[in-house]
């Protein structure tokens, strides 16, 4: 009896420790998928279902409305709400899902309806340091492949590998509307929605043989309701970032025709980023005159690699 004693007690001890292991362990037989933050040991809220359970998983993100001007006129904004959302289906590790939580603001330049109300557009906005067009039609390339198709096109592809990585991606318009929406309407868009980043999708329209992308910065301004101070500094790291990364994507090379061949341009004359009050850059991905560039913006694997750069650049800022 007294070896049956003994036997007994070490079984019961080992069963205590191994008790103590699965509880220290998040508990024996649980999904190991944690949502939390790493070595958290806890179990994904979404783990028997196989979706994501972020911040932003599964709601409407936002459609939103188009850009602004080239070569003097206006580029656009940011915000709104609507179709699309934040969240990406799957279980997955944050570090497979680096912008978890963040809300990114997507302004695919122009609108595809403006060339139909030209009253409209044409009617002049405040952007703090003086008086803009609400918005523009954009450029074309010469065989009338237009910006603002090519915006949108690069708005939604940018959406999805953003959506990979766990972002809630809002949009300032989805081509729905019947025009714009307004330089100034743009900015207020990312503002609203506390953007962690925004960024807006151009294309330009200079002469032919100008070659090359680049990102306009916002200059420091604090002039009428154009207050940038605050954002400045944040937005140059963005631009930064956001040039890298799409260079390193595209293979494309930095503007020959501004900037001085660093692919960043800083500016005060625009109003989706003089009213900006998030962290807020323009991209000009090539210049749609130029033939050899026009070649590139035209090509549907050439936008998957920018979006990728794009999206890569976003990421880089926010992590």
């Amino acid at each position: 009896m007294r070896f049956v004693r003994r036997r007994t007690a070490r079984r019961t001890t080992a069963l205590l420790i191994a008790g103590a292991v699965c509880a220290g362990a998040a508990g024996c037989g649980m999904s190991g998928h944690g949502d939390g933050p790493r070595g958290s040991g806890r179990p994904s809220p979404s783990s028997s279902t196989g979706k994501s359970a972020g911040k932003s998983a599964g709601k409407s993100a936002g459609k939103e409305t188009g850009g602004a001007g080239k070569n003097g006129s206006e580029h656009g904004g940011a915000d709104s709400r609507g179709k699309g959302g934040g969240g990406h289906s799957g279980s997955h590790p944050r570090g497979r899902e680096p912008l978890r939580g963040k809300v990114i603001v997507i302004d695919p330049g122009h609108n595809p309806h403006n060339r139909d109300q030209p009253d409209k557009i044409s009617r002049p906005v405040d952007i703090g340091t003086g008086k803009k067009e609400c918005d523009t039609t954009g450029t074309a390339t010469n065989s009338g492949y237009s910006e603002a198709e090519f915006t949108l096109a690069l708005a939604h592809r940018v959406r999805t590998e953003l959506r990979k990585r766990g972002a809630t991606v809002k949009f300032t318009h989805d081509g729905e509307e019947p025009y714009g929406p307004c330089i100034d309407e743009r900015a207020k868009k990312g503002n609203q929605a506390h953007a962690d980043a925004a960024v807006s999708l151009h294309a330009d329209g200079a002469p032919g043989g100008s070659r090359g992308f680049h990102v306009i910065l916002p200059a420091s301004v604090h002039r009428g309701d154009a207050d940038t101070r605050a954002v400045a500094g944040p937005s140059r790291r963005l631009g930064t970032d956001l040039r890298d990364a799409f260079r390193k994507a595209t293979g494309a090379r930095p503007a020959n025709y501004l900037g001085n061949g660093e692919g960043l341009d800083t500016r005060d004359d625009l109003g989706g980023l003089n009213l900006s009050t998030v962290p807020k850059v323009f991209l000009e991905c090539g210049n749609m005159r130029d033939a050899a560039d026009a070649a590139l913006l035209t090509s549907r694997k050439w936008r998957e690699k920018a979006a990728r750069g794009v999206a890569d650049g976003i990421t880089a800022f926010l992590t």
